[in-house]
Parts: C-alpha cells; structure tokens; sequence
C-alpha cells in the first residue's frame, strides 16, 4: 500500500464491498469501513474479516483511502507497544497525496496537530503528565455529587411523562454537562460544546466546522481562567505550561472533552440497553445498583464505545499479523474485534465478571489516561445508578430488535432508547 494508489478503485461493487485499491495486491478483498454492517452486526463484520485475512485485514476510509485494521488482540498489544515501528505521528502517512483539504476525516487523523495524542517520547511524556496531573486532581467525591445533580435535573425534565428516549435526553446530554464543570465552563457550555462535538464524532462534512466550533469554545475557556483561575482542569493545566505552549492546551482539553464526552455517553446507553434486554441483568432494575458494575463490564467487552480508533503509522516496512506493511501505511486500532479475538475470549457468552483484561482504553503509553478512565467509570455509573433509583419500573417501549445502532465504524452506540416507566414527580430521591 503507497500514497500513488489510484483512488479509483474504491468505487461501489454490485456485492455492497468495494473494490481494492489499483496496483495494491495487499488490499485484494478490502472492505469499506463504513455501511450497515458496522450499524447492524458489527461482530459479525469483524468475524467475516478475520476469516478472510487473518488478524489484520485491508479496509478502505472514506473516498477509498486504504488502511489495516488489527483485529487480534496481541496483534493490537504489540502494535500499542513498539512506538518506534508504529508511530502516532502522521506526517509521514503515504497517502497524504491523496486526501482532499476537506477530508471528513481529518479530524481524527491530526494533520499538523499539536494535540498530545500525536506526540511521542519525552514531549509526549511531559504532555501526559500534565494532563494526568490536572484531571487526577479531580475530586471523586465532588465529581459523583455534581454527576448525581446534573442526573437529577435531567431526569426531572422528563419523569412525569412516563416515558423518554434514554439517549437523547439523558445519555448524551449527562457527561457533556459534567465534563464541562469539571473543565470549568459555564453549565451553558455544555450544550453548545455538544453540539460542535456530534459533528467531529460522526465524520460528516460539518466535522471540520464542528472541529472549529470545539476550539473556538476552549480558546474561551483558556482566556477566561487565565483571567480568573479556579478549581479546574483549564486552570490547573494553565499553571503547569507557559503561556508559549497555549496552542497546546487548546488541543488537549478538546481531545479530552472529545474521548471523554462520547465514550461516556455510549457507555450509559449501551449498559442501559444491555440491563433492559438481558435477563442476567433484569434484577438491577427493581434491586437497584447491585449488578450496574457488573452490566457496566460487560459492555466493554461486547459493545464497547470505541469500537475503532486512527490510528498508527508504520515507520519502516514489516510484518503484522502476517501481512505485509508498508512504511506509512495508516493502521487502524480495531478494539471491538480485538475484545472478540477467538484465541482470547473463545466462548463469547461466557461472563466476564471480574475480567478487566479488555483493550476498551487503549493499551501501551497512549492509552487513556487512568485518572480519564475513573471519571469516565463516576459519571457513567452514577448516570445509571441515579435513574435506576428514580424510575425503578423502567422499561423498554419497543422490542429489542427495534432499537436501531448509529451507522458508525467508529462508535458504538444507540440512535434511541425508547422507554416507559410510571409517572413519577420531578425533584425527588
């Protein structure tokens, strides 16, 4: 795989797959990353591709960019491990000739990004520990008050209807809120910083335009702490780095309020979905919070968030999963199928209570950052935990198959969670 590939080839086959890429005898069979599969039955996608390539099979991006994605999970580990064969740094990706201005893309690949997810060594060392330091800081018991608050509000808005979509009006709009407190924005941020992010996540062509609106909100915020400094992540990060580097910051507060946002989301939705529709988990409805950790875990390992992320490059030619890489060439972490990998999790039925061996964060020095992961787990159980104590008859307002997955490759999420429940008055625990 080069950068002179012709881009003519990922033209649609009457099959649904797309044609490899001209000249390129490793993406022979590559399919487009993107398309029902990835809404409907993702697990079988991974499952069909392991088969036909082993752990690492070709797939085309958007406009019939081609890429690897590492399915297998030590494939994955070693990948995450070797930042010297398989750089975070994207400058020197071999298909950079081929990708227009207003790739949709762009977004998650950081061309010219001076974000701390695409540094390496000692600077990406010094960068993490300052974030590491800025969210650790972070309160835990303040964190699940304001999380308990802000679920409180929002159940609030809908209980005496007896019925809501769990996604619209609560999963997504949770983390936003909270995370945004914990930045130090404004409670009217949130919504608006929401908004701006959707576009980035979904890989439309307003990502671009969202990724502007994102920095635009945190180049406020930094004005606004370097003014008047508080208990915050901004403020904290402000007294740890010159005013120099405040390019820097701007990156990393959007990376984090990115990750950090949707993922969360995903997670209450999909534990949600899961504790609705699995008789294991039945009982957590009317016993309240003793399986939520349980349901929690569970989802990580099947319906993990992030099911794949750009991404590493190949810094010289080698071998993964015995195909053959090429230097530049763009590898892609599919952590969804690495969680499924045969050799590690043969029987995917069996439970995984207790087992935390799943690559949902990441793996090696950029994986998200613990103190990241606990906030994450804070926000994500209080959000279940809290509508679990204030409607305890939940239930779904649709069959199971009705409910419907985003259409995404990257993200693994609901579009709607239909539920019912009885009325309940808004303001009481």
């Amino acid at each position: 795989m080069t950068a002179h590939l012709e881009r003519s080839g990922s033209a649609a086959t009457t099959s649904g797959t797309t044609a490899p890429p001209s000249g390129c005898p490793a993406h022979s069979g590559a399919r487009p990353l993107s398309g029902p599969g990835f809404q409907t039955d993702p697990a079988r996608m991974y499952a069909d591709m392991r088969r036909e390539h082993g752990a690492v099979a070709p797939v085309l991006l958007e406009g019939g960019i081609p890429a690897w994605l590492v399915m297998g999970y030590r494939e994955l580990r070693q990948l995450t491990s070797d930042p010297a064969l398989f750089t975070r740094d994207s400058s020197g990706w071999n298909a950079w000739d081929d990708i227009p201005d207003d790739w949709p893309l762009l977004p998650m690949i950081g061309r010219g990004d001076t974000a701390m997810v695409y540094t390496e060594g000692e600077v990406h060392r010094k960068r993490s520990l300052t974030i590491n330091n800025a969210l650790e800081a972070v309160d835990p018991y303040e964190l699940r008050d304001q999380a308990e608050k802000y679920a409180d509000l929002l159940v609030d808005a809908f209980c005496g209807r007896g019925e809501s979509d769990l996604v619209a009006e609560y999963a997504v709009l949770l983390p936003a809120l909270v995370i945004a407190r914990v930045f130090g924005f404004p409670d009217t941020m949130g919504p608006r910083l929401l908004r701006s992010l959707n576009e980035v996540v979904d890989g439309s062509r307003k990502a671009l335009k969202g990724q502007k609106a994102l920095r635009a909100g945190m180049m406020e915020l930094l004005a606004a702490k370097r003014q008047v400094p508080g208990p915050d992540v901004a403020s904290r990060m402000i007294v740890s780095t010159d005013s120099s580097r405040d390019e820097e910051i701007i990156q990393d507060l959007m990376v984090m309020f990115g990750a950090g946002h949707q993922s969360t989301a995903d997670w209450i939705g999909n534990t949600l979905r899961l504790m609705l529709t699995d008789e294991r988990f039945a009982l957590s409805l009317s016993g309240g919070r003793h399986s939520v950790g349980r349901a929690m875990n569970e989802v990580l390992w099947v319906d993990t968030p992030t099911q794949n992320i750009a991404g590493r490059w190949a810094t010289r030619d080698t071998v993964l999963g015995d195909q053959r890489i090429n230097a530049g060439d763009l590898l892609l972490l599919g952590f969804a199928a690495a969680n499924a990998d045969p050799d590690v999790r043969p029987d995917r039925r069996a439970s995984t209570e207790g087992n935390s061996a799943f690559l949902s964060f990441g793996h090696g020095s950029h994986r998200c950052p613990y103190p990241a992961q606990e906030i994450a787990e804070v926000i994500a159980r209080t959000g279940v935990e809290v509508l679990l104590d204030r409607l305890p008859d939940l239930r779904l307002a649709v069959s199971p198959k009705a409910l419907v997955w985003r259409p995404s490759p990257w993200m693994r999420g609901l579009s709607a969670l239909p539920v019912e429940f009885s009325p309940a008055p808004g303001g009481v625990r």
